[in-house]
């Protein structure tokens, strides 16, 4: 009779009876794969297959796009449905519901001017009117009577918009900084470093507050750069400076371990140049960590743009912002909540959309860091 093989302690770790840590994520990935389909695949795509059958990631990258369509076409809805442009104030208007004059802002009384009686305007905004004539208010009006829809969607290209572009901006610096700091070392290093540091010891939403509020004053004019006050540009610049060190510092740690390796050391041998072995040899190792740190900061970055708004040291009225909006229904909360609901919830859904589908980006990439608890 033969003996049976002995256990593969590398294997798994057993730890209470009812959990197991599965430690050999090689021998996993290679039957969760197939032997045979991953021969002569490229890691990207393996990463590929691996995020197709994520259905999770799939269905709220879905909705992320969904939401970035609808704000793409606010041109189309303010032309075909609403006809009410998004900074329109309408606080004397009056629709025509069922038959019927409503005013978009309730009257809040009269008051005598020069021995005349002049109605005020100061009540509550129309609520949710689908069919009314001389404007359609589809999710109600604001204090203003501007039209939330309207400034709902083009508040959602301002947010979407400042959240990637500086997200782009942050994540390309950040990767230059960190190779240049891992590479050269030294002094270089030190320096870069101690940068990442001083801005690593601000918390992010005072910083951008000091930045934001110093800048929507004056604006930026320096040198050739000028850049006015209201423009969405001074969010972008600040938000893009406040989230370097968030990505600049894990990259230039992955860098440092990978610039003794023997192709780093081949590499130079064969006379390639800082340039070239930064960029296309250390770069391509850390592509998967940037492009999941990339997806992760642009959700960062719309809450870091709508509670700046909020505070009114990001976009500055009258453009509209999803922090805007909640900042300006904040004081109707119990009178017209539509004002400040649809934009949180719209916020809910982008940033939820955008973490979730980054984690399984994250898993696609990198199979191997994730640690499964198997339950017998």
């Amino acid at each position: 009779m033969q003996a049976a093989p002995p256990p593969n302690v590398f294997e798994s770790v057993a730890t209470t009876g009812q959990e197991e840590f599965t430690l050999d994520t090689a021998a996993e990935l290679a039957a969760e794969e197939g032997a045979t389909q991953i021969q002569g695949k490229s890691p990207w795509v393996l990463a590929g297959r691996r995020l197709r059958r994520n259905y999770v990631a799939l269905a709220f990258l879905g909705v992320f796009l969904l939401v970035v369509v609808c704000c793409l076409l606010a041109p189309v809805y303010v032309s075909q449905v609403s006809h009410i442009p998004q900074n329109d104030v309408r606080t004397g208007a009056v629709v025509v519901v069922s038959g019927k004059k409503v005013n978009v802002i309730s009257q809040g009384g009269t008051k005598i001017v020069n021995g005349q009686p002049v109605i005020k305007f100061g009540g509550v905004p129309i609520g949710s009117q689908w069919g009314a004539a001389g404007g359609k208010y589809i999710l109600g009006a604001d204090e203003l009577g501007r039209d939330v829809a309207t400034r709902l969607l083009y508040g959602g290209r301002n947010s979407l918009f400042i959240g990637i572009t500086s997200a782009a901006i942050c994540t390309i610096l950040s990767v230059v900084l960190a190779l240049v700091s891992a590479y050269f070392g030294g002094i270089v290093d030190w320096i870069i470093s101690r940068f990442f540091d001083l801005i690593w010891a601000f918390p992010v939403v005072l910083l951008g507050i000091a930045l934001g509020t110093a800048l929507s004053v004056n604006g930026f004019h320096h040198g050739p750069i000028n850049i006015s006050s209201g423009s969405l540009w001074i969010p972008i610049g600040v938000i893009s400076f406040v989230f370097i060190p968030y990505i600049g510092r894990p990259l230039r740690g992955q860098v440092l371990a990978l610039r003794n390796r023997e192709f780093i050391e081949a590499a130079t041998a064969q006379g390639a140049g800082p340039v070239r072995i930064m960029f296309s040899e250390l770069l391509p190792n850390v592509a998967s960590s940037v492009l999941v740190l990339f997806t992760l900061i642009v959700a960062n970055s719309i809450l870091t743009e709508v509670g700046l708004s909020f505070l009114g040291a990001g976009v500055q009225l009258p453009n509209p912002s999803w922090g805007t909006m909640i900042q300006e229904g904040s004081r109707l909360l119990s009178t017209a909540p539509q004002i400040s609901l649809f934009p949180g919830i719209a916020i809910a859904l982008t940033v939820l959309s955008l973490n979730v589908f980054g984690d399984g980006l994250r898993d696609a990439l990198d199979p191997r860091a994730k640690i499964r608890i198997e339950h017998g």
